[in-house]
């Protein structure tokens, strides 16, 4: 049993409020406090203002600077961590209240780009039109190759054929051959913006030799069925952040949702009067409206309720376990399916978020759904991207196989 805790002013009492809403545990609790207030009075001590050194740095000269009443030296490193937990947790909370804190960690200063990548931005943005995420990579490729270029002690306007050779090979000992060639036609994409803007005397992009790759040359990784059910069942619901899991990856094997289309969902997205959910597809941009299932609702429900934490700042649906309770990223998605997976003995070459949607997406060919519908729901823009999954359909391929002759 927990010892009930003598709060000092109304302000601590509101904190653990919401340190117990985050699922703090309270041991945790305990020697946050005795933390903090060691913190307070240290800045007593020297004379500083408490407000302005509740940053991340401020709790590392803290940590450093604590002399502790027993060995009457420095602290331990697990204590410095401690107490720089516990200091951002109650950095935290003080904002949730309305308190006006510093932000907790400095936000690096973004490094200029050179002018011929914003021009390169401004060309693309301007006359093509592209995605942010794919804007980004193709910049960074570009960058990539202007620092080769420059290792060389060459600007862009002398690149020549021998360049583009060397840097593909380059590339190839230490990337995958699908990734080589996105690279490839990154690289084509800014060449052909070199010569277009006058900054390259000849179109060098047809010189790109990207490796030979068929299309969908494998099928995709999908789980059996059974498999994804027991995975579902594995997650214990009783701890954070079993229902958060669960209403996740219950979104990927009913929907065939992937890992961004569930981390971008929002309150807004969830008509629970029409009991319809709103999704955007990352690579198209396209919304599409499916019905809430009502397991589905059952599950979002138990989480929203009892297991988010409370004084979130985004409107993001699904959010960290733990303070800053900030989005969560596809690795992280990733982390605990492989986690569930191994829980109930699942062993396979890759195991992540597109694994249930690509079993979500053989489960429905395998019944009998209509193609077009499919691939409808799982956003692709040509049927052929559907297609692939009648590969993997085992049930219908028995259904038109072929006696063997005698």
């Amino acid at each position: 049993m927990s010892h009930p805790i003598a709060f000092r002013d109304k302000r601590e009492k509101e904190v653990v409020r919401l340190w117990r809403g985050g699922h703090i545990s309270p041991g945790s609790i305990l020697v946050y406090l005795q933390w903090v207030r060691r913190f307070y009075r240290y800045c007593q001590l020297h004379h500083l203002d408490e407000a302005s050194q509740l940053t991340l740095d401020g709790a590392m000269r803290f940590g450093r600077g604590y002399v502790g009443p027993r060995t009457k030296g420095p602290v331990g490193a697990s204590s410095r961590l401690t107490a720089r937990n516990a200091l951002h947790a109650w950095a935290f909370a003080l904002r949730t209240l309305g308190t006006s804190v510093p932000e907790w960690r400095s936000k690096p200063v973004a490094r200029r780009m050179p002018p011929i990548l914003m021009a390169y931005c401004e060309f693309r943005c301007r006359h093509r039109g592209v995605a942010t995420g794919t804007l980004q990579h193709d910049v960074e490729v570009a960058r990539v190759f202007l620092d080769s270029l420059r290792s060389r002690g060459k600007p862009s306007r002398r690149a020549t054929v021998a360049d583009i050779d060397s840097f593909i090979q380059q590339l190839s000992t230490h990337v995958a051959t699908r990734t080589l060639a996105g690279w490839c036609s990154s690289l084509r994409s800014f060449l052909r913006f070199l010569f277009t803007t006058g900054r390259l005397s000849h179109d060098l992009s047809a010189c790109v030799v990207a490796p030979r790759r068929q299309s969908q040359e494998k099928p995709p990784r999908a789980l059996p069925w059974e498999d994804v059910r027991r995975i579902l069942r594995s997650i214990s619901q009783a701890q954070p952040p079993g229902r958060r899991d669960f209403a996740m990856l219950l979104l990927m094997a009913l929907y065939g949702f992937g890992a961004a289309e569930v981390l971008a969902l929002q309150f807004e997205d969830v008509d629970w009067k029409s009991e319809i959910i709103r999704v955007r597809r990352p690579k198209t941009g396209v919304q599409i409206e499916l019905p809430l299932l009502p397991p589905v609702a059952r599950a979002l429900t138990a989480y929203l309720k009892t297991e988010r934490p409370p004084g979130t700042r985004t409107r993001k649906i699904f959010v960290r376990a733990k303070i800053p309770y900030g989005p969560l990223s596809s690795a992280a998605i990733r982390h605990q399916i492989r986690h569930y997976a191994r829980g109930v003995g699942i062993v396979a070459p890759v195991i992540g978020a597109h694994s249930f949607r690509h079993s979500h997406a053989s489960r429905q060919v395998d019944a009998g759904a209509n193609i077009k519908v499919v691939s409808d729901i799982l956003g692709h823009r040509r049927p052929s991207s559907t297609s692939v999954y009648v590969r993997v359909a085992l049930r219908r391929l028995r259904g038109v196989s072929l006696p063997v002759p005698k």
